[in-house]
């Protein structure tokens, strides 16, 4: 292994990604199977304490709320800071913020105000999170494509398995054993995440020739931001995710509102529907790399985000016909099948976009992922 891979083993095989990024990998599967029933008991319990769909989608907006207002400043910060710190140390803030979102769910104190702040709280931690992990994987397997679309594909192929196929039924299952329980689950993933990370060894901090000054913050954000535009591939897929993201979210923001009243569904089945994206996400990490060895980057790119369109489109015609038709013509699997297609040119998108942006400097790689 090359000796710029900072905190891994010397030696090993070009196969083996290090003893650091296996850590990294176990603790991100664990976080995200705590994410993925944090984010399906979260607007389940929205739901019992409102029926307003401006209210419980206020509770989906503020998580996602820190990306527009922290987002380039979060991604500035840690191109200055330790990666690795940067990320246990996010993740021990989480266990408390969630921890106490369990206590004050079992003292009956949950309210959408405290939902609201909670999301919010745990969306700033994120842009730190995504940021940092975003950097800390070349330094871990080093910057060789294959080797980084390995990483990548294995990493996010874990944390699409543990939060959108595995941690989303789990959730369901929770909430209907006591309203409390998956967020104490959520707090423990956390706590384990937090603990793992630490333990990788190395320093994660970006490394600066001594002969180019330190800029300012917003200086640095800028430069992040005139190698995004002058990037003619990664600026396209930042209008393209932008957008893919708009119309995601507009949906999941009222979703549970709709299983429940339209569909029927309960806590398990909730759970069990947004299982359908994670399946979706499991084929997109299983293809990914073939894809991309067959296929150009820009014809696939464009190839996904047709058929990412269509889904929705027949995700769309399901909805006017289940609606005229409800409990006679549809099923919930008739449901999962286009979120599961549309998770998966979903997941090749962003697996495309992680492999390309870790191709900027490592002193911009935060500003980069951020103006995304």
């Amino acid at each position: 292994m090359p000796t710029f891979c900072r905190g891994c083993a010397d030696g090993g095989a070009q196969t083996n990604l290090g003893p650091g990024y296996h850590r990294l990998w176990t603790a991100a599967a664990l976080s995200t199977l705590g994410d993925g029933v944090f984010l399906v008991a979260l607007p389940l319990l929205a739901a019992t304490l409102s029926r307003d769909p401006l209210r419980v989608s206020l509770v989906f907006f503020s998580g996602w709320l820190p990306w527009l207002l922290f987002g380039l400043i979060s991604g500035a910060l840690v191109d200055r800071w330790d990666r690795r710190r940067v990320m246990w140390t996010v993740d021990a803030a989480r266990f408390a913020v969630v921890g106490g979102l369990g206590v004050a769910v079992l003292a009956g104190w949950a309210s959408i105000p405290l939902l609201a702040a909670v999301g919010f709280l745990l969306g700033i931690g994120q842009t730190l999170f995504d940021n940092a992990a975003q950097s800390l994987i070349p330094a871990l397997v080093t910057r060789d494509t294959q080797r980084l679309e390995r990483a990548n594909s294995q990493l996010y192929g874990a944390q699409t398995v543990s939060q959108n196929f595995a941690g989303p039924p789990a959730g369901g299952f929770l909430f209907a054993l006591a309203a409390w329980v998956p967020f104490l689950v959520d707090a423990v993933s956390f706590a384990a995440s937090s603990a793992l990370i630490a333990l990788i060894r190395g320093n994660f901090a970006p490394e600066r020739s001594v002969d180019v000054p330190r800029i300012g913050l917003w200086a640095e954000i800028a430069e992040g931001l005139r190698w995004l535009l002058g990037h003619r591939l990664l600026r396209t897929l930042a209008v393209m995710v932008g957008l893919m993201n708009l119309a995601t979210m507009a949906g999941e923001a009222i979703l549970v509102l709709f299983a429940q009243d339209e569909l029927g569904l309960g806590s398990v089945g909730y759970g069990l529907l947004l299982a359908g994206f994670g399946a979706g996400g499991v084929l997109g990490s299983l293809v990914a790399t073939r894809l991309s060895r067959h296929a150009g980057t820009a014809t696939l790119l464009v190839g996904a985000t047709l058929v990412m369109a269509a889904a929705w489109l027949v995700f769309g015609a399901h909805v006017i016909g289940g609606l005229r038709h409800i409990g006679t013509a549809m099923s919930v699997d008739d449901w999962q099948r286009p979120l599961t297609l549309v998770a998966c040119v979903v997941w090749l998108v962003w697996a495309i976009g992680r492999t390309l942006r870790s191709s900027a400097r490592d002193d911009l790689r935060g500003p980069v992922v951020r103006a995304q």
